[in-house]
């Protein structure tokens, strides 16, 4: 039986048993996110996700613990409504102004001085939601492109084993991109913490170097970041293989937004046909 699609109008249906009808959508992607009153409210797409809601309500706890500039949890548990699993965050103040890949450094830095938490971080599987992505796609999307990108994980996936890292192990934040980056009156605050991981601190750099080569940020933005964290990874033998792991699952991302959404299966039909070409000057665009 074919997985039911996530929509909009489900995380509202969801909201809704959950005792929250009139709160406002302000994201929808791997969660919808909605606003009600004081809190922020991350409906996620199914119950799979539930262990992931929970660590990162705990990872959140652990940094505030350790002082570091995030989004607070609202409370400790994890509901599970409807087959998804619900977690309920504080409202920040309105944001200043965008994000810049600068702010993002000394977030990061604090991050990757961290110890490990006692409950424990997962490597960071960047190429483990691959086969979930594209099965939620379906028929909508090419299955010889759904080879390729599968072939191409197997392949990345092995290489990324041998890489030797130039930076110690340890937390990382995992999709550390302006996006997940709020400048509030107090200065830069992480937030979307789903993806913190214990693994090659290089992950959090890598998604940089993507953002300039793939999605249109300046050179001048990018030097600014290497030099807030004070090395650029682009200078390290592993960046082309972790860059290629990373835009493997980025594509595949997109694949499962596909079925309802006519620009997602266009893009999608874009990422592919540069990874084929192996042309890495291809400009993507965000969902």
């Amino acid at each position: 039986m074919a997985e039911a699609v996530f929509t909009q109008e489900r995380a509202q249906a969801v909201l809704e048993s959950a005792g929250h009808p009139s709160a406002d959508l302000l994201s929808f992607g791997e969660n919808a996110v909605f606003a009600a009153g004081r809190l922020v409210i991350k409906v996620g797409r199914g119950a799979d996700l539930l262990d992931r809601a929970r660590r990162e309500v705990r990872t959140a706890d652990w940094l505030a613990k350790h002082d570091v500039p995030a989004v607070r949890s609202a409370e400790s548990e994890v509901r599970l409504v409807d087959g998804h699993p619900v977690t309920y965050w504080q409202r920040l103040p309105e944001s200043l102004r965008p994000a810049e890949p600068a702010d993002v450094a000394p977030l990061l830095r604090l991050v990757h001085a961290l110890p490990e938490p006692d409950f424990g971080l997962p490597p960071r599987d960047l190429l483990g939601g691959v086969e979930r992505w594209l099965r939620l796609a379906g028929d909508a999307i090419d299955p010889a492109e759904a080879a390729f990108l599968r072939a191409r994980r197997d392949r990345l996936a092995a290489a990324v084993t041998e890489l030797v890292p130039h930076l110690p192990r340890g937390p990382i934040h995992g999709d550390a991109l302006p996006r997940n980056v709020h400048i509030g009156p107090d200065g830069p605050v992480l937030v979307d913490l789903e993806t913190f991981s214990s693994d090659l601190r290089e992950h959090d750099l890598v998604v940089q170097t993507l953002s300039r080569d793939r999605y249109g940020v300046p050179p001048a933005a990018y030097s600014a970041f290497t030099r807030a964290y004070g090395w650029d990874v682009a200078d390290w033998a592993g960046c082309e293989v972790l860059r290629g792991a990373r835009e493997t699952a980025g594509c595949a991302w997109v694949a499962q937004h596909a079925a309802a959404n006519p620009a997602a299966r266009s893009e999608f039909r874009r990422r592919v046909a540069s990874l084929r070409s192996g042309d890495s000057t291809v400009r993507w665009y965000s969902f």
